[in-house]
């Protein structure tokens, strides 16, 4: 029996790949960063075969010691970021557009000005919003010469990341997308399980460039690692996929991601909870013909803030550095800083809002401004957890969290702190990647079933609230002061 899954987790500045055993442990982790383009304000782009040669990179650094023992390949990807590429050549058209690009603000506004709003939320469970990939399709097609007529003669070929790596994968064989990656994209029913003809008709996007749709977990086609064809057996966006990950089966169940973006999906079992406070309902996964869904709320800015103190600001040299120096002051000294530097997700959604830093004095330091930062992150994920208890009608036990930051102690006890909550972090907190070597393992039987996998999740550390109510209610008000003065005019207005 082959020993080892393969994990590929495609991610908003770096490609990874691991390889875990078969007890979920990782054995042999492989990363390498990639460009970051900015043309103009708000807009951000990737290069698409940048994507694919680093991602096919670690990939086959990872598995160099495992072959002829890999089992299959999983797929987690940096969800909405959309490419559109050529069927034949294989080439794309344009830079991938990333998710936190905001050149499609405009139109969104002009969708929800001509009454699409509620509509599109009912059939998508989504918001209006740049943040999601049909408005990007349909940009590069309005704004790329040639393109538009290209598809129109059904060309060209639209992807998510998940369907742009299983393209690469295999040598162009395959064109399809997940459950959970098409739910992102404002074009895809999520009670019927299909594209929306009308939704493309709206946006004037030809269907011939859309995947196959597929659950999350079995065999969609086969790569080749050192001449082995190894099946590409499990599929899901990287949020879901850590929901997964994080064996968070149960409804109630909450993961919160702390990754580039920061994002909290909660598992609302086989019916959609339609949210009356801006957040999102969207496919959780699906494992054969059973569908779970998951209310989910997003932080466009979480992990790349501490990149801005580091590459701006010159306050720190590695990332791991910024809990050290946070932890030089007791407190924030009054300084609060709302990362909107692409705009504010849930439940603000305001795609013209910018950053700020407020409360700044004489006396304040790099470490103020530090702990502001990182304390900005656990405050949004405080807002999001408000709408969440509302929707749902119960309030948060706990909090299971992964990604990166979730190794910051200073941070989780913080977010405790401010939540009121235990917070739970695991002993893998690469939970993403875990995820989608979960969904790949138990389509091709290495693992037999969900209970088998679930006995492998095990706590690492629990943070528990230990700031007194009147602190956390001053916290709170001067945050919530910070937010007000960061919305745009056009937020206020509205």
């Amino acid at each position: 029996m082959k020993k080892y899954v393969l994990s590929l987790d495609q991610g908003t500045s770096s490609s990874r790949a691991i390889v875990f055993d078969h007890d979920g442990v990782p054995q042999n982790v492989q990363q390498k960063e990639f460009t970051q383009y900015f043309p103009q304000p708000g807009w951000v782009e990737h290069d698409p075969l940048e994507i694919w040669s680093s991602e096919r990179e670690v990939m086959l650094r990872a598995a160099s010691d495992y072959t002829g023992d890999i089992a299959a390949i999983g797929i987690t990807n940096q969800r909405e970021t959309t490419i559109v590429w050529d069927a034949a050549t294989g080439k794309p058209v344009y830079n991938a557009i990333v998710w936190q690009d905001r050149r499609t603000a405009e139109y969104c506004d002009q969708l929800k000005a001509a009454g699409w709003m509620d509509k599109i939320c009912r059939k998508t469970g989504l918001l209006v919003d740049a943040y999601f990939s049909g408005t990007k399709i349909r940009w590069i097609l309005e704004n790329v010469p040639g393109v538009r007529e290209r598809a129109e003669r059904g060309e060209l070929r639209f992807g998510t990341v998940d369907s742009w790596l299983v393209w690469n994968l295999t040598g162009g064989a395959v064109h399809v997308t997940d459950v959970t990656n098409a739910s992102r994209t404002m074009l895809f029913n999520i009670h019927t399980l299909a594209w929306d003809d009308e939704l493309l008709s709206l946006l004037h996007i030809p269907a011939s460039m859309m995947p196959k749709v597929c659950s999350n977990s079995e065999v969609y086609g086969y790569a080749d690692i050192f001449g082995e064809q190894v099946p590409i057996a499990g599929m899901a966006g990287d949020q879901q996929s850590a929901l997964f990950g994080q064996m968070c089966t149960e409804p109630g169940a909450v993961k919160n991601t702390y990754g580039t973006g920061c994002f909290l999906l909660m598992n609302s079992g086989d019916k959609p909870i339609e949210s009356k406070n801006k957040l999102l309902t969207t496919i959780a996964w699906q494992l054969g013909d059973k569908v779970n869904y998951a209310l989910e709320g997003s932080i466009f800015v979480a992990g790349s803030v501490v990149q801005l103190l580091r590459n701006l600001f010159g306050f720190i040299k590695i990332r791991d550095e910024i809990e050290g120096l946070a932890s030089t002051v007791p407190d924030n000294g009054g300084v609060y800083f709302v990362p909107a530097l692409t705009g504010l997700g849930a439940p603000y959604w305001d795609q013209y809002a910018r950053g700020g830093i407020y409360g700044i004095t004489r006396g304040t330091t790099s470490a103020h401004i530090a702990r502001a930062a990182l304390e900005g992150i656990a405050f949004q994920t405080m807002d999001i957890v408000s709408a969440m208890e509302k929707d749902a009608g119960v309030p948060l036990t706990e909090l299971k969290v992964d990604g990166g930051a979730s190794r910051n102690n200073l941070l989780m006890q913080f977010q405790s702190d401010i939540l009121g909550t235990q917070v739970i972090r695991p002993e893998v907190t690469e939970t993403t990647a875990l995820g989608a070597a979960y969904l790949a393992g138990l389509a091709v039987g290495f693992w037999n079933d969900v209970e088998e996998v679930k006995h492998q999740w095990k706590v690492e550390s629990r943070f528990v609230p230990q700031a007194d109510v009147e602190t956390v209610a001053c916290l709170k008000e001067h945050w919530h002061d910070a937010v007000e003065r960061t919305l745009s005019k056009k937020a206020n207005q509205s």
